[in-house]
């Protein structure tokens, strides 16, 4: 992956959820490529899925002299508080931290409002008294909702279907007012179904590998024709890399994507072709807060950002399945 990106300035990052499987995956990709950059991590361990996978994510470079690590809960640390945490100062913020997940939300709304929008307004505030010119946040491609203009392009109309979607939304529009008054250069990346190593275990490819290793069941909601834009983690990475360099206006929306869309069926297909093992499938009714296809216009993100996805399913599969049999016994337990 080092050819695909421009080398930054020496700079301090913050990245928010950074113990977690995109921004661990940024973080390492930061400290390989470009040892003059500074980052800081922060992160709870939120109990969403096991802390013991997150700090595997981030074992490797916990001791590198560039890496510093904040035990926070963003939604319930003020801006003051994370000042006198982080008294240096700030280049950018990458904002991934958020309570994930469509279903989940439906069951505990107020949660995820509290995450992922008063978090977001706390690590505002902080980028506004600290004068951080650059914030990259992590956006999702459900915030468009049921919508049958395919490929979907950021001016689309959006109408969120869960409470997770409009708390993203949220998000876009929080940046837009901090950008507006404060100056404050904010980036949202629509992310499309992000795979690849350390993907979070309730996450389709991840869950499906590893109940199709056990022999087990796997759940199928509908009849298997809802398709997503699966987008592998080294492309968003890339994406999001060229977002912290970016500075041709002070507020963008852009979709980062795969560019096409697969179906669940196509999706289970392949991946009993990439373990060698054959599903059991139990089909159940589709799921309230599910949207039936996600398809992303990356256009703009080739114009602006120049960002090229260069892995297909097949092999960013096989780059996923590599990883969770290098961390199996692990895996296995949650």
């Amino acid at each position: 992956m080092a050819g695909f990106f421009c080398k930054i300035a020496a700079m301090h990052i913050i990245v928010t959820g950074g113990a977690g499987f995109i921004g661990s995956n940024l973080i390492r990709t930061l400290l390989n490529q470009q040892p003059d950059i500074k980052v800081t991590c922060i992160d709870n361990f939120d109990n969403f899925y096991s802390a013991d996978i997150k700090q595997n994510n981030i074992k490797d470079f916990k001791l590198h002299p560039n890496f510093r690590f904040l035990f926070l809960d963003i939604s319930n640390t003020s801006s003051v508080e994370l000042c006198d945490a982080i008294t240096e100062v700030v280049d950018a913020i990458v904002h991934i931290a958020a309570k994930s997940g469509v279903r989940p939300s439906i069951a505990n709304p107020l949660a995820y409002q509290k995450t992922n929008v008063i978090g977001l307004q706390h690590i505002l505030d902080f980028a506004k008294q600290k004068k951080v010119k650059q914030f990259v946040f992590s956006s999702s491609s459900s915030v468009y909702g049921i919508n049958d203009h395919f490929p979907w392009k950021e001016e689309e109309q959006l109408l969120p279907i869960s409470p997770y979607a409009m708390t993203k939304l949220s998000g876009e529009m929080l940046g837009h007012v901090y950008s507006s008054l404060y100056g404050i250069r904010f980036i949202a990346l629509r992310f499309f179904t992000v795979y690849g190593p350390a993907q979070r275990p309730d996450l389709a490819i991840h869950k499906f590998t590893k109940t199709i290793l056990k022999g087990e069941a796997i759940t199928m909601f509908g009849d298997g024709s809802t398709s997503r834009d699966y987008t592998y983690i080294d492309d968003i990475v890339q994406g999001i890399h060229a977002a912290l360099q970016y500075d041709k206006s002070d507020f963008e929306i852009i979709n980062l994507g795969n560019n096409y869309s697969v179906s669940l069926m196509e999706l289970i297909q392949a991946i009993e072709e990439t373990v060698g093992k054959k599903a059991i499938i139990e089909q159940l009714p589709e799921q309230a807060g599910d949207v039936p296809k996600t398809f992303a216009d990356i256009s703009k993100a080739k114009k602006l950002l120049n960002y090229q996805p260069r892995t297909s399913l097949s092999d960013g599969l096989k780059k996923f399945y590599q990883w969770f049999k290098e961390h199996e016994e692990m895996l296995m337990q949650y």
